[in-house]
Formats: C-alpha cells, structure tokens, sequence
C-alpha cells in the first residue's frame, strides 16, 4: 500500500504530461532570514502557484502561514533539514521534523538537504538514511538536496563531484534528486546519466539576468533533467508570475529561451 500513497503523491508534485517537476524552494527563510519574496509567504505562494509550478518547498512552521486555502492548488514539499547562515557550521544541516509530522500535515513529498564533503557529511547521510525508510513505509516521495560543500570541495561545480553527490541521493533511497547544474549540456548529461532516479536542479544564487536564468534551465531539460527547483531566481524577480510561467514553458513544453523570454514582456 505504501508504494500507491508514494504514487498518488508524486503525481501531485510532477506533471503528468511532461513527467517533470516545476518546484519553487521557500524555505529561505530559516538560512538567511526573511529576506525579499519571503515577507509575505501567501502571497508568494500565490503567485508561483498562478504561473504555473507544480510544487512549493517550505519548512513545517510555515506551512500554515502560506499554503493554499485560496487561489490555485500547487503541490507541498516539506523540508526537513535546517541550518542558519548566523551558526558556526552553516553546512551542517540537522533533522528538524519527522515523517510523521508531514503526513499529519498533508505533505505530497519531504525534502532532506545533505552537503557532500562537509564536515558532518557521515551524520548527514545517516539521516537520509533513516528518512528514506520511514518514506517507504508512509509512502511518502522523498527530494534529496545533495551538494558537494565543504572545505575539501574545490569546485561545487565539477562534474565528476556533482554527479558523485547526485549518486549518494540516490544509494540512499531518493526518489528525486536536486543538486548543481554543471554549467553545460554534456557534462550534465553524465551527472543524469550516473543518477537512477529524477535529477532536478538547482536555481543557486540570485542571477545577474533573467536570460541566464532560462538558459541554465533550458540546457539542463537539454541534458535530461527531469525539472527545476528554483527559488530566488523565481521569487525575488520582478515579476514572479510572468518568470513562473517562462520558465515551465522550458520545463513543461521544452520551448526555446527566445520563446519563454515572451513571456516575460
């Protein structure tokens, strides 16, 4: 029964149709604050959900304070992992809720952030351990966030490092992975290809242009990832609503960057 809950729920975080994902992160705001875009968690919610995402990202806390009840219906994520920029190990996420807790929440997939290479790499991955048999048995998906970060991490970016996290994910029973794009069609295609499971990527930092945005995203969808999960590039734009809309265009439709940039006119 639990692998019919573990369906039932993931066809509410990826399209059907596209068999992609569309995931905005709003779980900032235990990291760094509540910083532009995650004032208002409702309206924010609101306005990814009208441009067209399949599935929003929070921690527990906030579910109540910004999920649904109004407006269109968008998938829930609940995270379980935390950390503060403000803490002395910023890269040492703990455990902050349990399965339990999410299910009791209405949770359609849990999320749990692991850096590859830090130094609490070993405690990090036995968490995700854990989580992932406690999915199996509520049938509850489960997004591993694997980054390579840590002091003996020379290049987030690299490939053989990025696919090498992306691995770990899935060895430890993911259902999905988010990890770093590698920055080109090719090198990422060895990270999807090393992956058994759904690769998606992350936004990273806020970009300096809208089109470096879409062109990131349109060379992974390019390179086979099954989706994105974009935060603040998402929402601290301009117009959410609009960047929303232009960049499912690429995920769901696989358009080109010229025609998602329409959009955003």
């Amino acid at each position: 029964m639990s692998k019919i809950g573990k369906r039932v729920r993931i066809e509410r975080i990826i399209d059907r149709k596209s068999g992609k994902s569309l995931i905005i992160p709003l779980d900032h705001g235990i990291s760094i604050g509540p910083v532009k875009g995650l004032v208002d968690l409702a309206e924010t919610v609101n306005k990814v959900a009208e441009g067209g995402a399949n599935a929003v990202l929070m921690q527990k806390g906030m579910v109540e304070h910004g999920h649904r009840g109004y407006g269109r219906d968008i998938g829930l994520i609940i995270h379980m992992s935390a950390s503060t920029s403000l803490g002395p190990d910023p890269n040492n996420k703990v455990q902050v809720c349990t399965v339990e807790e999410v299910v009791k929440m209405g949770a359609d997939a849990v999320s749990v952030h692991v850096n590859i290479g830090s130094e609490t790499e070993a405690e990090q991955l036995h968490t995700l351990g854990s989580v992932a048999e406690k999915c199996e048995i509520w049938g509850m998906p489960l997004l591993a966030m694997m980054y390579p970060r840590g002091k003996n991490i020379k290049d987030e970016f690299d490939p053989m490092t990025v696919a090498h996290a992306a691995r770990a994910g899935a060895e430890l029973g993911a259902d999905i992975v988010k990890t770093n794009y590698t920055g080109d069609v090719d090198s990422f295609k060895y990270v999807v290809k090393g992956c058994p499971v759904p690769v998606v990527i992350a936004g990273g930092p806020k970009a300096e242009t809208t089109r470096d945005v879409l062109e990131m995203i349109k060379g992974a969808i390019d390179a086979g990832a099954r989706g994105v999960a974009i935060g603040r590039n998402t929402f601290q734009h301009a117009n959410p609503i609009k960047m929303t809309r232009a960049i499912s265009q690429i995920v769901h439709e696989n358009t080109s960057v010229e025609t998602a940039m329409k959009e955003l006119i």
